[in-house]
């Protein structure tokens, strides 16, 4: 964790507050208004439900206004940081990878969530319904995935990366893999029979995008009760990917930028409820994390490029 260091109570000290208020002031005229937008994980209901408390903390915290967006894609947040009209993202660390690319290293990685059990990190996994024949990945040879978005870590770059690795190319193995936009509709594309495996992201049994999607009632059997997690079954999983980062503008003024790094590690602190609502009250804290974190998804990008190019 990030610890604010004492100020002493002297002239000296206090001489060498006076510029840094005077920079605080000249950020707040230049930015009076910071953009956070999300990748979709979610419907933007969710998401503004999930992240309204958050942005009103972070109003307080910074002292200027926290306008949230919900983009429609990936790309939406990747190309808004390029443009510099977004001022903090929130990415797989895939996506993250992509930002950092195309804003040509303006776009920089501070932070992630830390899990209940002090891991950072989660999973790529593929569901299938229980009442289903599908017990491991084998099983669906020659059947339906769904895909989520092309730029989503989870939904797209980790299966894709690893099953190819294993020989198991989707749009070799599988009879169709295709994208079916958001993570809740990769879900509801399984659920209703469209797809007959969907990839999604997942920490736990308790914690995962397929967990939300119950909790909210958004899954019905065919006789219209709603389904349960022990509808579902996971036939395959990726190995640990890092966390999810957010990241800010790098030619941001230092100030600003340490202001909202400060103000995301202490978080969990300051508003309890505010940062609990963002996870369901699965995470423990925000943690720093820098650019050398995600290195390797720079180049499992450049693997998932070469590998379109192939194609044609």
């Amino acid at each position: 964790m990030i610890k604010r260091r004492s100020v002493l109570a002297s002239a000296a000290g206090v001489l060498l507050a006076v510029p840094f208020a005077a920079n605080a002031q000249d950020w707040k005229a230049k930015y009076p208004e910071i953009v956070m937008a999300i990748v979709p994980a979610e419907n933007a209901g969710g998401v503004v439900d999930r992240f309204g408390p958050f942005v009103k903390y972070l109003e307080k915290e910074l002292g200027t206004k926290v306008t949230l967006r919900v983009a429609n894609d990936y790309t939406a947040v990747i190309e808004g940081q390029k443009n510099r009209q977004i001022h903090i993202g929130f990415y797989g660390p895939g996506s993250y990878a992509r930002a950092y690319a195309v804003s040509g290293g303006n776009t920089v990685a501070f932070g992630t969530t830390q899990n209940q059990d002090g891991s950072i990190g989660y999973y790529s996994v593929v569901y299938v319904k229980a009442d289903s024949p599908y017990k491991n990945l084998d099983d669906l040879k020659g059947k339906k995935l769904g895909l989520v978005d092309v730029e989503s870590t989870s939904g797209y770059k980790a299966p894709v990366f690893f099953m190819n690795r294993e020989g198991k190319a989707p749009d070799k193995f599988f009879s169709v893999a295709q994208v079916t936009g958001s993570h809740e509709n990769a879900v509801l594309a399984m659920t209703q029979g469209t797809v007959d495996g969907a990839t999604n992201w997942w920490n736990s049994d308790t914690d995962s995008n397929l967990t939300r999607m119950i909790n909210k009632g958004m899954l019905k059997k065919a006789d219209g009760s709603p389904m349960k997690y022990e509808d579902f079954r996971i036939v395959w999983k990726s190995p640990l990917l890092a966390g999810s980062p957010f990241a800010y503008l790098n030619d941001m003024p230092d100030d600003l930028k340490k202001a909202i790094a400060d103000a995301f590690y202490n978080a969990h602190k300051k508003d309890k409820a505010a940062f609990d609502k963002l996870s369901d009250g699965k995470d423990l804290a925000f943690v720093p994390v820098g650019h050398k974190d995600y290195l390797e998804f720079i180049e499992l990008n450049k693997y998932l490029e070469e590998l379109r190019r192939k194609k044609g």
